[in-house]
């Protein structure tokens, strides 16, 4: 696989297509969890390792997949690798897992997850849908923990939980509140097309 490929699919994952502030997707798990950094890095850990594998898996076996049950197909695979991320939280994190409640099990049905498998993986090489997936769960990541540093850091005054502001700061009761994130993430999202804006027209002069 060419170096200027991989440049490509992680350029897209993590910025040009970005599946948050790109195609606006995933926003439910982005509002829900990132009130505390590590709910949000955890999340993002466990959508790179599903989305990564799933379009690997997907792809591997797309030229034996019947076109109209692929769909059932794609669910059942990402079901085990979500199955998987499941385990492996009450195994070993299981405070986390209680945390991020019912949103770890909504990672079958992530609108990124299926939509990486039905445009990228059901049309190319296992190896580069690998690598789109984990470009796209990377860019998820990414943005889930900018919303997060916010929200926890003038929410809680700490990061990752640990004191930043000290005993002065009198902590911002929003920020912990759902419509915190959604501020947080349309400012992100106009910033990010506003550059992107930019560029496309220092490109087209």
């Amino acid at each position: 696989m060419a170096k200027n490929n991989v440049k490509k699919i992680f350029r897209m994952g993590l910025w040009e297509d970005n599946p948050v502030f790109g195609q606006i997707l995933g926003i439910c798990s982005a509002l829900a969890v990132t009130n505390l950094m590590m709910n949000s890095l955890i999340m993002g850990l466990g959508l790179i390792f599903v989305t990564g594998l799933s379009s690997f898996t997907i792809s591997l076996i797309r030229q034996y997949t019947p076109k109209h049950i692929r769909m059932m197909i794609q669910v059942l695979i990402i079901s085990a690798y979500v199955i998987i991320v499941d385990i492996f939280l009450k195994a070993y994190l299981p405070e986390m897992s209680k945390a991020l409640g019912p949103y770890v099990g909504l990672i079958i049905t992530n609108c990124i997850i299926m939509g990486r498998a039905e445009a990228f993986a059901q049309k190319n090489p296992p190896l580069e849908s690998l690598l789109d997936g984990v470009a796209s769960g990377l860019g998820y990541t990414i943005v889930l923990l900018i919303i997060a540093f916010f929200r926890e850091l003038l929410g809680f005054g700490t990061i990752f939980g640990i004191e930043v502001l000290g005993d002065w700061w009198t902590p911002w009761t929003i920020m912990i509140m759902p419509p915190a994130a959604f501020f947080i993430l349309a400012i992100i999202i106009w910033i990010t097309h506003n550059i992107k804006e930019k560029n496309e027209r220092e490109v087209a002069k």
